[in-house]
């Protein structure tokens, strides 16, 4: 374990507050998670630079502010098993260790999603597609083998993410076309079976828009039906300065809310770029080339724009704390603004501001209205 990582282990099992690592914002607010304590956990996915303590000023907010940590890439499947057979624990291993030392509800993620999957995991030697019974057990056996491993220990598990489009049709993926519409039921079954006390979670992007919310309002309560178990729904939030409305995202947690699951915020982000087209969703594989009127902050963020971005955050977060009694986790994807996933996604390049801290590791002004809120809650 690399040195910083083992003074912040050390930093939570002696208390000590002196081998914070320097980081002026460490302390100058409450803490996120005390304040909403009895409402939500709140978190952030970690990387690998962060999880092997190369990045202690991220992690000193980390530790100050988060209860949860998700897993952002270390346990998709390509980077488990790039191979079949050859399962690569390592990066994974440190992150659960890690949040278990830090005291964290840890979250898997993901089992089951068609991008970022390894291409064997569809294909035989020949390059054909496999068989629906080859899929099937190849998805067995990777499930199996990754929550049987840290079973008791990850409390969470993103099984399927991103199944149907925005219409509300099935997404046409390799699961989908070899093994049909139970491949989720199956995904369901088979991660419950390795650890039946872990939570089972449904995660998808765009859920404000109808036609994937009432889909996902079916699949749930199909799910429910057959007696198969599912905990929980995760709402990908990637926010753009123009989606989604806040009318139409509190429909989304009243109806995700009437199927019994838990909800999660996850993913949580909000860009202030214009993004190419119509592209309002998250879809790794729609990609465009760089234009410079697509990346107009490079010098800063304008104080018109960042009092928008901060004031819709503030609403975001209001509405959480409305409906807290839904919502079980909101999960940042990334904790300062330089870590975030957007500066290169859809356009490679660009510098995007859509996290709680800036890029030298300061709050923005929606984390103490966040505070205030939640601390005059009753």
């Amino acid at each position: 374990m690399k040195k910083n990582a083992l003074i912040i282990f050390l930093m939570i099992l002696t208390g000590s507050s002196l081998m914070l690592p320097a980081c002026s914002n460490a302390n100058s607010e409450k803490a996120l998670k005390d304040v909403l304590a009895g409402k939500f956990y709140i978190g952030s996915a970690l990387n690998t630079a962060q999880v092997d303590g190369k990045d202690s000023a991220s992690m000193a907010i980390v530790l100050k502010h988060f209860n949860t940590i998700t897993a952002e890439n270390c346990m998709k499947s390509g980077m488990m098993q790039p191979r079949e057979g050859e399962f690569r624990f390592e990066d994974a291993d440190r992150f659960v260790e890690l949040g278990e030392k830090l005291g964290m509800h840890i979250i898997g993620h993901t089992l089951v999603w068609h991008s970022q999957a390894p291409r064997w995991f569809f294909t035989d030697s020949l390059g054909n597609d496999v068989t629906r019974e080859v899929l099937i057990e190849r998805m067995r056996t990777h499930i199996h083998t990754v929550v049987g491993r840290y079973k008791g220990k990850v409390h969470g598990w993103d099984v399927v993410n991103e199944a149907i489009e925005n219409d509300g049709s099935w997404r046409k993926t390799k699961f989908y076309e070899i093994i049909g519409v139970d491949y989720i039921d199956l995904a369901f079954q088979f991660a419950h079976e390795a650890d039946p006390d872990a939570e089972l979670y449904y995660n998808d992007y765009s859920m404000a828009d109808p036609g994937r919310r009432d889909a996902v309002v079916r699949m749930v309560n199909d799910l429910k039906g057959k007696g198969i178990r599912i905990d929980g729904i995760g709402l990908q939030g990637h926010f753009l300065m123009n989606y989604p409305s806040l009318e139409e995202y509190e429909k989304t947690l009243v109806a995700f809310g009437e199927t019994g699951a838990k909800l999660m915020i996850t993913e949580l982000d909000h860009s202030v770029l214009p993004m190419p087209g119509q592209n309002r969703g998250a879809n790794v594989g729609d990609q465009a080339e760089y234009q410079a009127a697509m990346n107009p902050y490079t010098a800063g963020l304008p104080d018109s724009v960042a009092t928008v971005w901060n004031d819709r955050m503030e609403a975001y977060f209001n509405l959480f704390l409305k409906h807290h009694d839904k919502i079980d986790r909101v999960t940042f994807w990334g904790v300062t603004d330089n870590h975030s996933w957007k500066n290169n996604w859809p356009v490679r390049g660009r510098t995007d501001y859509p996290l709680f801290w800036d890029r030298n590791n300061q709050p923005k002004p929606a984390i103490n209205a966040l505070i205030e809120a939640a601390s005059q809650m009753k």
